[in-house]
């Protein structure tokens, strides 16, 4: 597994560099901005990268099989399935905020096993194995342990993307610790993994959202699941809560409702 789980992160970084120059690139250039179904932006951009990345794995890998955001899914019986997000953060990055990112990630029978998070604006990458050890720009990281939840720092996407129905559970927790971040996109996992922040929370997402930073978050030593505490596997969506360690996750938990 070791070899395998090697060459995959490997070939993701190759998918992440060709991801990175086209977002670049479009980023010069005058935009087309679309909303999809659920009011969410999507740019030609978007499109573009997950096709790009699409092709390049269907020749690489024929057997495996993908998840993404704009594309669609196939083959997600496959032992290895990849997870694309192209531009996690879209509405950032039309705004200019350099806090969206490509997330690539590898599923084995149904788990996160590899994570890319790729920062064209800034120009980082944070790269993990799960259970095995995370990177940032090629550098060892862990995620921070031993915070309490009343001084923890947290992070969630956006408030307007929690459901109605999951809005009281995460004010309970928003208000039991130090602060909360809003807005910060993938960019908020990446510094979890990093160790710079303590709490990732989320609702309303896919699989392809979360698949990239939980094999990171738990290669640098956190833990990822639903706010039940069961793990997420290649068909969940819904709600998240990533913590630097075990015992701020269980904190997190009571206060969610579990």
């Amino acid at each position: 597994m070791t070899d395998i789980a090697d060459t995959l992160l490997a070939f993701s970084e190759k998918l992440a560099d060709a991801s990175r120059a086209m977002i670049l690139q479009a980023a010069r250039e005058a935009m087309r901005i679309d909303l999809k179904q659920d009011d969410s932006f999507v740019t030609a951009t978007d499109r573009a990268v997950e096709a790009r990345l699409r092709e390049e794995i269907g020749a690489a890998f024929p057997d495996h099989g993908i998840l993404g955001e704009e594309h669609g899914s196939e083959r997600l019986d496959a032992e290895f399935v990849w997870v694309l997000d192209p531009i996690d953060g879209t509405a950032a990055w039309i705004a200019g905020i350099p806090v969206y990112g490509t997330l690539i990630a590898v599923a084995r029978a149904g788990r996160p096993l590899t994570g890319v998070i790729d920062l064209p604006a800034t120009a980082e990458r944070l790269t993990g194995i799960s259970g095995r050890g995370a990177w940032h720009d090629g550098k060892p990281i862990r995620c921070r342990a031993g915070t309490t939840l009343a001084d923890a720092y947290m992070t969630s996407s956006n408030p307007r993307f929690i459901p109605e129905a999951d809005r009281a559970p995460f004010a309970r927790l928003d208000e039991s610790v130090r602060f909360t971040q809003y807005g910060g996109s993938c960019y908020g996992y990446a510094c979890l993994a990093r160790g710079r922040t303590d709490l990732a929370v989320d609702a309303g997402f896919d699989a392809y959202d979360l698949f990239a930073p939980t094999a990171i978050i738990e290669g640098a030593g956190g833990i990822v699941t639903d706010w039940q505490g069961d793990p997420l596997d290649i068909h969940w969506r819904g709600c998240v809560v990533a913590a630097g360690d075990r015992p701020l996750h269980e904190q997190a938990l009571k206060r969610l409702g579990r």
